[in-house]
C-alpha cells in the first residue's frame, strides 16, 4: 500500500506533465499557420508584353489557378481588346512585385502595339 505522500507526489507529477503538454499544444496552435491559407503569388513585371503573353504569364505563374484577367484601353476610348496580341501592356493592377491571390482582380492597362503608352 502506498503512503499518502507518495500518492500526492505522483498526482503532482501527473498534473505537471498534463499541464506542460497542454501548454506546448497551445503554443503549437498559436504559432502554426492556418492549414487552409490561400496561396499567393508575386505579380511579375509584364509591362511591354503583348496582352496575350501577359495573360499566359499569369496562368503560368499560378499553374492555372488564376485564368481570368481584365484589360482597360488606356486611351480612354473604351476600345475592346478583340485580338490580344495586338495590344501591349502599359500597366498592371496589382503592380509588379505585389502579392496576389485567386480572389485578386487583375487588370492590365493597354494600348495598341502601334501606340505609345500614356
Amino acid at each position: 500500500m502506498r503512503s499518502c505522500a507518495a500518492h500526492s507526489n505522483q498526482e503532482v507529477v501527473m498534473k505537471t506533465v498534463v499541464g506542460v503538454a497542454v501548454l506546448v499544444a497551445g503554443f503549437g496552435l498559436v504559432v502554426s499557420p492556418p492549414a487552409s491559407a490561400e496561396p499567393s503569388w508575386t505579380m511579375p513585371n509584364l509591362i511591354g508584353m503583348d496582352l496575350q503573353g501577359a495573360q499566359d504569364a499569369i496562368q503560368s505563374v499560378t499553374r492555372g489557378a488564376v485564368w481570368f484577367s481584365s484589360s482597360t484601353d488606356l486611351t480612354g476610348r473604351g476600345r475592346a481588346q478583340l485580338s490580344d496580341r495586338n495590344w501591349q501592356v502599359c500597366s498592371s493592377t496589382p503592380p509588379p512585385g505585389a502579392r496576389f491571390t485567386v480572389d485578386t482582380d487583375i487588370d492590365f492597362g493597354v494600348v495598341r502595339v502601334s501606340e505609345e503608352c500614356p
